[in-house]
């Protein structure tokens, strides 16, 4: 069992007692301890590699079907286990509430059960062959060892989504946690229980270990989420190893509000879309655009909606728990007082709850007139704020939406259809949602467009990440062919030469 008092790594199926440095986990509601880390020493690193090649070495060579039994027992076991415990420590390690750490928990079994499908549901292709008596297909093959470098904000279903096709593609598996949600992934790896001794490895450690992990030529393939700062350095050096890798980066994403919107449904979703989980979400609505002709309506049932939030901490009845730390809280309030002092105006929130003094709390806050020089309108803002931009018509609201270096996702809220289909067409975003943001789908494409990511998760795209191709031509009865050498004379140039046709 594992305790958080007591620094370890896991390398499958155990915990191991960890040598490196120790870092204290502090509660960000609260700024008291919740546990210890210890970062991965270079000779754990390496032990759990070798042990996580050793095991794959065997995975990829289980048929589909018995690999696909096993993700499903990690999925039963996903089901069956009490996970208040994983959701508790993940809501004092980092603020997420309650509600939302064990829903985030109860979304993990089903990307287990759709890989372990569509894995053993097609290898390969067969080709219409180019020569008679050829038998001429493409087969997938498992890549080798997957490195695994998580974000503090959904830690454990975000790993879910590529641990589970990397596992189902017959690849073993590292991953290292954000340092804010260490213990809770710790915690959580027990599920895997049904794998090979050693397949799987959670290692604790920062920005160091993970470029370790990346240049180690004991690793293949990686899959990273985080800021887009971290996704380029990750990029880059997967490409320098020349490991291919799926990056899942920040967003800033856009909600168009039309005049064709149900206001009252709109300003609804927009206090979920904007402020779930404090408004730690990649896909959080940041930039707002709405319509001069429903503005004010939507802006005053929007507030409303918003007033009626609890802040405290995340195991108390509150929708809104604190940053995660405080650089964070320090960078929304960066953000907000630029766009203060370049003309925009607080409707509501804009500062430190009073009734919460201690941690990195901040009131989730309506930002009115804001403009395109703002800051907060550029960058991924990753708090609980709402910019809106007042916009004369849908045109110029889908234009303002795509004036942007980010590409995750794009919300819209409307009536029409007209509006909905042009949306979904013109919107620059790898994601589009119509009247129901934030939603996903195992068996849809996740991933952003731009600067907001490369490759995909989730899907067939998601599975096809962790897997590669290989050509195999089978001539199952040998003839010589007559492109081989020696060339006949008559191909030759003075000879008049081959014919293309």
């Amino acid at each position: 069992m594992f305790n958080p008092a007591e620094p370890a790594f896991y390398l499958h199926p155990a915990y191991v007692p960890a040598k490196g440095p120790r870092q204290e986990v502090i509660d960000p509601a609260r700024l008291k301890p919740v546990g210890e880390i210890a970062v991965t020493t270079l000779s754990e690193m390496e032990k759990a590699l070798d042990v996580a090649n050793a095991a794959q070495r065997d995975w990829k060579k289980l048929d589909a079907k018995t690999r696909s039994t096993i993700l499903h027992k990690i999925a039963n076991r996903i089901e069956a286990t009490d996970m208040r415990r994983c959701a508790e420590l993940m809501s004092r390690e980092m603020g997420k509430p309650y509600p939302e750490a064990i829903g985030e928990v109860a979304n993990c079994a089903g990307a287990f059960r759709y890989f372990a499908e569509i894995a053993r549901d097609e290898a390969g292709k067969v080709a219409g062959s180019t020569q008679a008596g050829s038998f001429q297909h493409a087969r997938y093959e498992a890549l080798g060892v997957s490195v695994h470098i998580m974000p503090f904000n959904f830690p454990i279903l975000l790993m879910c989504w590529t641990v589970a096709a990397s596992l189902a593609s017959g690849n073993g598996c590292i991953v290292k946690p954000a340092p804010a949600t260490t213990l809770s992934t710790l915690e959580f790896m027990q599920v895997f229980e049904a794998l090979p001794a050693g397949l799987i490895a959670c290692l604790p450690g920062g920005s160091e270990l993970g470029s370790a992990l990346i240049a180690s030529a004991k690793t293949h393939a990686v899959a990273f989420t985080g800021s887009v700062a971290a996704g380029k350095a990750v990029a880059m050096a997967a490409a320098g190893q020349m490991k291919p890798a799926v990056i899942e980066a920040g967003g800033s994403d856009p909600m168009i509000i039309t005049a064709n919107a149900p206001i009252d449904v709109a300003a609804a979703g927009a206090v979920t879309a904007a402020f779930h989980m404090s408004g730690q979400v990649c896909t959080s609505a940041e930039r707002f655009f709405v319509v001069e002709s429903v503005h004010d309506a939507f802006v005053e049932q929007f507030a409303a909606e918003t007033r009626r939030l609890r802040i405290g901490n995340g195991l108390s009845k509150a929708e809104i728990g604190p940053l995660v730390s405080g650089t964070a809280r320090a960078k929304v309030m960066h953000l907000i007082e630029d766009a203060k002092a370049k003309g925009a105006t607080v409707v509501t929130g804009g500062k430190i709850p009073e009734s919460e003094p201690v941690g990195w709390f901040y009131e989730p806050t309506i930002l009115t007139g804001c403009t395109p020089d703002m800051a907060i309108m550029q960058e991924e803002c990753f708090g609980p704020v709402a910019a809106i931009m007042k916009v004369r018509n849908f045109d110029e609201a889908i234009e303002k939406a795509n004036d942007s270096e980010f590409g995750l996702g794009a919300s819209v809220f409307t009536t029409s259809l007209e509006e909905a289909m042009e949306a979904a067409d013109r919107l620059e975003a790898g994601m589009v949602w119509v009247n129901n943001p934030l939603i996903d789908n195992d068996a849809l494409p996740f991933g952003g467009w731009k600067k907001s990511g490369l490759g995909r998760e989730l899907s067939r795209l998601g599975l096809d990440a962790f897997r590669r191709s290989k050509m195999v031509i089978i001539d199952h009865k040998p003839v010589v062919q007559s492109w081989w050498y020696p060339y006949p004379d008559e191909w030759f140039y003075e000879e008049e030469g081959r014919k293309h046709v």
